[in-house]
């Protein structure tokens, strides 16, 4: 008898218990919902954390360059937005920037430069004409400052396309060969070799997948890169596409012709390096072997014919 009434006086306990807890405990379907809002949160601070993370330039100064950039972009002329478009594509880009950054970039430091420039000769006590003309020259030098940067990394970009060029060319003829076709060959340079013309083959491959034809991507890539080497390279390409010939024979071909053209200017610097070793000898080693050879006897000359 008292373990009958243990057991229900047990029973009894729990499902009061249970429908207490049952009565005062959160449904799943809200849980379900608190977690959701808790995973969105997060998710939006992670996103403000990847933004955070960028660097200052990327958060705050280009957007404020693109911004000025296309307001400048409708007073400037289209053939200017042109060539500035043709030269930061041979670059292959400027810190990110596009045409309107980088006009914007070149105009605020040419109205810039000569304010701030202004302003420290004012503070020196300078007279008028000398503010004047330091502030032209800071006009002149603020211009020129982001194209002088943008012309160095286009010729440092084509020289590293003509080196680079030979060694593109023998892992394309060895692929070709292989049995890959020419598509194939690309995505294997890609994936095998690094440096600003695998980039611009790169560039090649997605845009004959997204279906602009061969010879217009190798022609747009010859124009763009604008080295005499590889136009050479794409015009054969082009014109063995018309008329049907083996690419691998026309790689192997132009191959050759390129690694004798590179051991070609290799031999034309070493022949020009005596000739320019001539200005650093005469003006720096002369003199001194001068000096040493001639300053005893001169001063022997001296003491000699001098007066006694």
């Amino acid at each position: 008898m008292i373990f009958l009434i243990a057991i229900v006086t047990g029973t009894t306990v729990f499902i009061i218990l249970y429908l207490v807890s049952a009565a005062f405990s959160v449904k799943q379907e809200q849980v379900a919902m608190r977690l959701k809002v808790i995973d969105e949160n997060l998710a939006d601070r992670s996103a403000i954390d990847a933004e955070l993370a960028k660097p200052f330039a990327k958060r705050v100064i280009l957007p404020l360059t693109d911004q000025f950039g296309k307001s400048l972009a409708k007073l400037t002329p289209q053939a200017i937005r042109r060539i500035m478009a043709e030269k930061l594509a041979a670059a292959g880009g400027f810190g990110g920037m596009g045409t309107d950054g980088f006009l914007a970039v070149s105009i605020s430091l040419a109205l810039g430069l000569p304010i701030v420039t202004g302003v420290f000769t004012i503070l020196g006590g300078a007279k008028a004409d000398k503010i004047v003309g330091f502030s032209l020259i800071a006009v002149s030098v603020g211009a020129a400052i982001p194209y002088l940067l943008l012309q160095r990394k286009i010729n440092s970009r084509k020289t590293s396309i003509q080196k680079d060029l030979p060694d593109v060319l023998d892992l394309l003829t060895v692929s070709v060969e292989a049995g890959l076709g020419f598509d194939g060959a690309l995505a294997k340079l890609a994936e095998k070799m690094k440096g600003a013309l695998v980039e611009e083959f790169s560039r090649v491959l997605q845009e004959i997948r997204v279906g602009i034809p061969r010879r217009d991507a190798l022609h747009a890539l010859g124009v763009r890169a604008n080295v005499p080497d590889l136009s050479l390279f794409t015009s054969s390409l082009v014109q063995a596409d018309q008329l049907g010939v083996s690419i691998g024979n026309v790689l192997r071909v132009q191959s050759v012709a390129m690694r004798e053209k590179r051991r070609q200017r290799a031999q034309e610097k070493a022949m020009k390096a005596p000739v320019k070793m001539l200005i650093p000898l005469v003006i720096f080693i002369f003199p001194p072997i001068f000096i040493v050879l001639l300053a005893p006897a001169v001063i022997r000359i001296v003491m000699t014919l001098g007066p006694k």
